[in-house]
């Protein structure tokens, strides 16, 4: 593990790299760079500190550099039985993701990445470190500006550094699918990890004792596969859960749902829906406080 020193130097370095003046942008894996728009031509390019800084398993705590990448992560936690449930590409990096703010497929049983993160370090729009949240799994009083970070696309500051929650990785993860309603499935499983449908056919991931999980899925015909079906990539709709069945069957191309959550991964270009008024006039005061000089990943937009 990195010194405490040696971890704050990378940080000093990466403030100064941020700067305070000139337009910036900060790369990662770049998995999901089009999200948001891409940033403005000309926009200097930085990037955030790598490396896992401190894991404290007893705690289920890690911390590390925000340009860590997932597969860098996943290795450490599991050398002592510890993940952090991302489930995104193992080149992303952990500021990426969570400035991107989307959830992985098992967001149904581990909640929305936000619910992840303990505390953040950035960089503010003076190039000054910014500190919020606490380093451990407990209530933290006042207004949770980290979690404010998670889907904001750098527009509110550069994340440089991450504490997260660990769990424990599952004795069994088992993948199911078969020609069943997914929406009796959800009432009926105990805290599946995910059900994902396409029309016609679905595909459940239980986790957990391995005796549980089979005496979850016995009841039901099911086929036993590998893993997940390919995610289609062009586009990604958020809907109220009681909705997809709608959406899915107007679908014009292939589709998958995320059952209990909300999101549909879809093959048609997908246009954002209208912003209420309110909402747009929130963000825009939220940006123009805490970044008034429009430097932070300009062109990108949080509500796109």
């Amino acid at each position: 593990m990195t010194q405490p020193e040696a971890m704050q130097q990378e940080v000093d370095q990466f403030a100064k790299d941020v700067g305070a003046s000139d337009p910036v942008t900060v790369i990662g894996g770049k998995t999901h760079w089009q999200v948001g728009g891409l940033p403005e031509p000309e926009t200097r390019e930085v990037r955030a500190p790598a490396g896992i800084w401190a894991h404290e398993p007893e705690e289920m705590t890690v911390r590390c550099g925000a340009g860590t990448t997932l597969g860098q992560l996943s290795e450490e936690l599991a050398r002592h039985g510890q993940m952090v449930p991302f489930d995104m590409d193992v080149n992303a990096t952990v500021g990426g993701v969570l400035a991107v703010g989307r959830s992985g497929f098992r967001r149904l049983r581990y909640g929305h990445v936000r619910d992840l993160v303990l505390q953040i370090r950035h960089i503010d729009h003076r190039g000054k470190i910014v500190s919020s949240g606490g380093p451990t799994v407990k209530n933290v009083s006042g207004y949770d500006l980290c979690r404010l970070l998670v889907g904001s696309l750098g527009k509110f500051g550069c994340i440089a550094e991450v504490t997260l929650r660990c769990l424990p990785i599952p004795e069994t993860t088992r993948w199911f699918t078969g020609s069943l309603d997914p929406f009796e499935l959800h009432e009926k499983l105990y805290r599946p990890s995910s059900i994902l449908w396409n029309g016609l056919q679905v595909w459940v991931c239980l986790e957990g004792v391995a005796s549980d999980v089979a005496a979850q899925a016995a009841p039901f015909n099911f086929e036993e596969v590998t893993g997940p079906p390919p995610f289609p990539n062009v586009g990604r709709l958020s809907v109220e859960p009681k909705d997809l069945e709608r959406h899915v069957a107007s679908s014009k191309s292939a589709c998958l749902a995320e059952i209990g959550v909300g999101i549909i991964h879809t093959n048609e270009v997908v246009h954002p829906p209208s912003i209420p008024d309110v909402n747009l006039s929130l963000m825009r005061d939220l940006e123009e406080r805490l970044d008034p000089k429009g430097r932070l990943n300009p062109g990108r937009q949080v509500l796109n």
